[in-house]
């Protein structure tokens, strides 16, 4: 089940850009937030039933088409992503200054995991989110905040970070400079 899970906002942003639609025009046809739309394409959350199914009625395809799009479980010992198929994502449709690079996404047994580049640019700036996952961040370069909850944590590069992103958090730039770190993200069947 996960497998579909993981590949539900991947499918859903592939129509959508197919049929040349925003997320505001799908999100006003789906009568949904903007930002409900851009979660669930980037795997902030997953849809209800109901919202999935009028999100899907709202492409004007049929449940059976989306569905033979969403990544089925493989038997592969390894996988392999060349460069060229990794693509910039948005993230926060309200967020400045954030880019999302996608690197790795795949869903093995009852575990997601999706790996991007978060590029920081400096004077960024958007609010506290949350994701369905547990987050890795690991500072490549530069430096950052990040406030998990109330409480806020400096890292530089070489630092890590872990926490359970169901906690509102954002990071901060606080420096002169981008910060490039590694974003790990962790899904599981079992909340």
């Amino acid at each position: 089940m996960s497998d579909f899970l993981i590949g539900i906002g991947k499918r859903l942003k592939d129509i959508r850009k197919k049929n040349n639609l925003t997320i505001n025009d799908l999100a006003s046809k789906a009568h949904v937030s903007n930002g409900l739309v851009s979660r669930i394409e980037n795997g902030r959350t997953i849809p209800s039933l109901p919202v999935l199914l009028e999100l899907i009625q709202s492409l004007d395809i049929d449940a059976s088409y989306f569905f033979e799009g969403v990544e089925k479980k493989s038997n592969a010992k390894f996988i392999y992503v060349p460069k060229e198929n990794q693509q910039v994502i948005e993230k926060e449709v309200e967020a400045e200054g954030f880019k999302y690079m996608h690197i790795f996404s795949k869903s093995l047994h009852s575990l997601g995991f999706e790996a991007v580049l978060l590029t920081l640019e400096p004077n960024s700036k958007r609010d506290k989110v949350i994701t369905d996952a547990w987050e890795f961040k690991y500072i490549l370069k530069g430096k950052v905040k990040y406030i998990i909850d109330n409480e806020e944590i400096e890292l530089e590069e070489g630092d890590s970070l872990y926490f359970n992103g169901k906690l509102p958090h954002v990071p901060v730039s606080i420096s002169e400079e981008n910060c490039i770190m590694l974003v790990l993200y962790f899904y599981s069947d079992k909340s």
